[in-house]
């Protein structure tokens, strides 16, 4: 980290976001052993410029994970380059183009990541939804208006590919059921692939599903086919700043559920209270300077060394 020189404000406020980091229980991660995966939806980052402590808050928190999904990067990369900036030289980032009109708000999906620790490994691409020929064109039924976004990793001895996406909010929770249900489709016909190589596939982002509970028609919609939670993200872990939302998910197929660890959860950064962080700021204008979604992360292991051996062994 390269926080270089800030004031006392700023200095009283890395000291109160650390006490609540530590709260969070996020374990250390080890090279070439484990990982710590996280997805962040950071409130129209780069819409509108923010404030330096924000800046330095952000960057603080992305730096204790080593591979970070963020949703709702808008089309100004100033404040993404400030942060990349303080996180210092090891830190790499993949990003995907913006939908030039307001369907998508102009959004992008971005990975941040420590190279250190994660390497990307090639693959960047925009999922589209499936298409039909309609009258001569192929044309899709269904549009996410955000285009979920794909990218290949590869940390320790486990290649895996993330998919991220931001499903929107609309007219309500009916509207959504469909979109979650082809994405769901879509992946589980990306994993079935033969051409694909990394079959370990990760799914994450901002679902805006409010409940992981099975009779949830969202919730059952995404998990529609296969795609499973990590048991430590089990039960209550509500990302939103009242913690009773679970509007952000990381899911998985259950074929290498072993490589999900036992830690996991939300990292809690408004505590209840944003004022030691920004004293002159009410709850909503702090939400643009962080966030009104907390990240949630999960711990992998990608020593996978004894899993070949296994494999080898029961040929």
């Amino acid at each position: 980290m390269q926080h270089g020189r800030i004031g006392p404000e700023i200095a009283r406020g890395l000291r109160e976001l650390r006490r609540r980091i530590g709260a969070a229980g996020i374990p250390s991660s080890s090279l070439d052993e484990t990982i710590n995966l996280a997805t962040w939806n950071i409130r129209e980052f780069g819409k509108k410029r923010r404030s330096k402590a924000a800046i330095h808050y952000i960057a603080e928190i992305l730096h204790q994970f080593d591979l970070i999904a963020i949703t709702e990067l808008r089309v100004r990369l100033t404040d993404l380059q400030r942060v990349m900036q303080i996180l210092g030289p090891y830190w790499r980032v993949v990003y995907s183009d913006f939908i030039m009109d307001a369907g998508g708000n102009r959004e992008r999906i971005a990975y941040l990541y420590d190279q250190r620790a994660v390497t990307f490994t090639g693959l960047a691409a925009e999922a589209d939804a499936p298409r039909k020929k309609i009258d001569g064109e192929y044309q899709s039924k269904i549009s996410w208006w955000r285009s979920p976004y794909i990218a290949s990793f590869r940390a320790g001895g486990f290649d895996f590919i993330l998919l991220t996406a931001h499903i929107r909010w609309g007219s309500g929770a009916a509207a959504r059921v469909a979109p979650l249900k082809l994405l769901a489709e879509w992946v589980d016909k990306l994993q079935r692939r033969k051409d694909v190589r990394e079959k370990d596939i990760i799914v994450m982002g901002d679902f805006n599903i409010p409940s992981i509970r099975a009779n949830d028609p969202l919730f059952a919609a995404i998990t529609s086919k296969g795609l499973r939670v990590p048991t430590s993200l089990l039960g209550d872990h509500g990302v939103n700043l009242e913690r009773n939302k679970r509007y952000d998910q990381i899911l998985h197929y259950p074929r290498f559920v072993k490589s999900f660890t036992d830690h996991g959860g939300v990292l809690d950064f408004y505590a209840g209270n944003h004022r030691k962080l920004f004293p002159n700021l009410n709850k909503r204008e702090f939400t643009y300077q962080l966030s009104d979604h907390l990240p949630l992360w999960v711990q992998l292991d990608v020593d996978l060394e004894d899993e070949k051996l296994d494999q080898i062994l029961n040929r």
